[in-house]
């Protein structure tokens, strides 16, 4: 990677009822809900929590997209007698003093947001799968007055499985009130400028303290056939090679092409060289074909190629959790090093990072008006 990087745009800090971010609306309106919805996470990396946590995000439709007595079979049968002992050991490397780190990150991020916001709202952070839920988290905003939520899917390229999904149950969820809040979602943020900044700013004195000699950009994945179902040309998605290279009315749904999307905005960002990157896809459960390239599968190839120093981003995930913490922290980077790596850098997610509240913010504040 190029010792030099490109000069940053610098967005301002936000202040509380500054410039644009001052609330338009008269001083006695009803609060404002803003809503912020991550995955989920268990109670403990105990295996009954774990346990209880996969048979709900696991029963999702649009998790596991396949005839629902097969999802029961296969949920029942081969996936919860075995899987939530694996995953409560591996719950178990990433839990902290303060519980998951998915759930005390997003805890912190929304504190920030409330404070940049400032009052005439109400800011909240609820998870699709466990707690807290988005019905307990709904209600308490419909009981404090909110008439109008604006919804923040912490997910920044769209899959059906986690921000359809998301969105399916806000909706659910408010249309069951007797007074009905309006609801405005926040789309995909994948390419926007104040994430894109955001997660540069947060990566870059890690990556220049590493000096890596390849970047690796890895994204969760998602089976092939939840790309193909998003394509309503049924002609375009996973068709070609270079099907993911540009965004246009065919693929503007295409989870993969938002991907790539994300990572050349990010290589610009960074100043990145050509043939220091590479896009990859990690998480793949089962046997049917996710989307390619693999993650893990790519290691071996890069060592061949000379590289030893590799950082790895994961610009999905917009707080640390086990996906990045585990998956690539600690077990990439054995298979990194066992493969012949010299060293691999997991870059830290934007967490609660400051620079990340200021873009929560303006992603706020553009569906608001």
């Amino acid at each position: 990677m190029s010792s030099s990087v490109r000069e940053s745009v610098v967005l301002p800090m936000v202040q509380p009822g500054a410039g644009s971010n001052k609330d338009p609306r008269p001083a006695d309106a009803p609060p404002l809900g803003v809503l912020l919805v991550n995955l989920g996470t268990p109670d403990s990396p105990s295996t009954g929590d774990v346990r209880r946590y996969l048979r709900e995000f696991l029963s999702d439709p649009r998790v596991i997209d396949i005839n629902p007595l097969a999802r029961w079979l296969l949920l029942n049968l081969i996936i919860l007698p075995f899987r939530p002992k694996q995953s409560a050991e591996a719950y178990q490397t990433v839990w902290t003093e303060r519980g998951s780190p998915l759930l005390f990150h997003g805890q912190d991020l929304t504190k920030l947001v409330a404070e940049r916001l400032g009052d005439g709202h109400k800011v909240a952070l609820a998870m699709r799968y466990g707690s807290p839920s988005i019905p307990d988290v709904i209600d308490g905003m419909l009981a404090d007055g909110v008439e109008r939520i604006v919804v923040l899917p912490l997910f920044p390229q769209y899959s059906s499985a986690a921000t359809g999904s998301a969105l399916d149950r806000v909706y659910q969820v408010a249309g069951e009130a007797w007074n009905v809040p309006s609801i405005d979602a926040v789309p995909a943020f994948y390419d926007h400028e104040a994430f894109i900044h955001a997660f540069a700013e947060v990566a870059r004195p890690h990556l220049e303290g590493f000096r890596p000699d390849f970047v690796l950009f890895s994204y969760h994945g998602v089976p092939e056939r939840h790309v193909q179902k998003g394509d309503r040309t049924g002609q375009h998605c996973l068709r070609k090679d270079d099907c993911c290279a540009t965004i246009g009315p065919v693929n503007r749904y295409c989870y993969r092409a938002q991907c790539f999307a994300t990572t050349r905005a990010m290589v610009g960002k960074l100043g990145l060289e050509e043939g220091g990157y590479d896009t990859s896809f990690q998480s793949r459960l089962g046997k049917t074909p996710w989307i390619q390239p693999y993650t893990d599968e790519m290691l071996e190839g890069l060592v061949e190629k000379g590289f030893r120093r590799l950082a790895v981003m994961c610009p999905a995930f917009v707080a640390d959790c086990l996906e990045t913490i585990e998956e690539i922290g600690i077990r990439l980077k054995e298979d990194w090093i066992e493969a012949g790596g010299e060293d691999l850098l997991l870059v830290p997610s934007l967490n609660s990072e400051p620079v990340w509240a200021d873009a929560v913010v303006s992603l706020v504040n553009e569906s608001k008006r």
